[in-house]
C-alpha cells in the first residue's frame, strides 16, 4: 500500500472517531428518541456549542475527504506517487487531527490555519501528479 492510500485509511478511521465523538454527546443531548428517528421536525432543544462544534468539524471533514480522496486515487492510479505527494498526504492527515480539537475548542485563528495546511497539503497532491 503506498503511504498516500495508508494516510487516506487512516483518514477513513479519523472520521469514524470524529462520528463517535458527534454522535455521542448527541444522542444524549436530543434524546435517542429524536436521533433515532426520521427527523421530519427540527429538534426541540438545541445541541451544546461544543457538540455543534464536533458536527460541524466532522461535515467539513467529509468535504475534505472528498478532494482528499481525489488526490490520493490520481496520485495512486497515475503512479505519481513521490517523496512530495508522501509528505503532503502525511500533512493533511495531520491536519486532520488537529483540526478537531482546534475546532472543538474554538481556536482562532488556529483552527482555520489547520484547515488551510490541510487543504493545501491536498492540492500539492494533485498538481504534483500533474507535472
Amino acid at each position: 500500500m503506498t503511504p498516500e492510500l495508508s494516510a487516506l485509511a487512516l483518514a477513513g478511521l479519523l472520521q469514524a472517531v470524529q462520528f463517535v465523538l458527534f454522535a455521542t454527546p448527541a444522542n444524549i443531548e436530543l434524546g435517542v428518541g429524536y436521533t433515532s428517528g426520521p427527523r421530519d421536525r427540527p429538534p426541540s432543544r438545541q445541541l451544546s456549542p461544543l457538540t455543534g462544534r464536533l458536527q460541524r468539524a466532522m461535515n467539513n471533514h467529509f468535504e475534505g475527504l472528498i478532494l482528499f480522496t481525489l488526490a490520493v486515487v490520481v496520485v495512486t492510479l497515475g503512479n505519481q506517487s513521490t517523496q512530495v505527494t508522501q509528505i503532503a498526504a502525511w500533512a493533511y492527515l495531520g491536519a486532520r487531527v488537529l483540526y478537531v480539537p482546534a475546532y472543538a475548542l474554538g481556536l482562532r485563528p488556529w483552527r482555520t490555519a489547520i484547515w488551510t495546511v490541510g487543504f493545501f497539503a491536498t492540492l500539492t497532491m494533485i498538481i504534483a501528479a500533474l507535472v
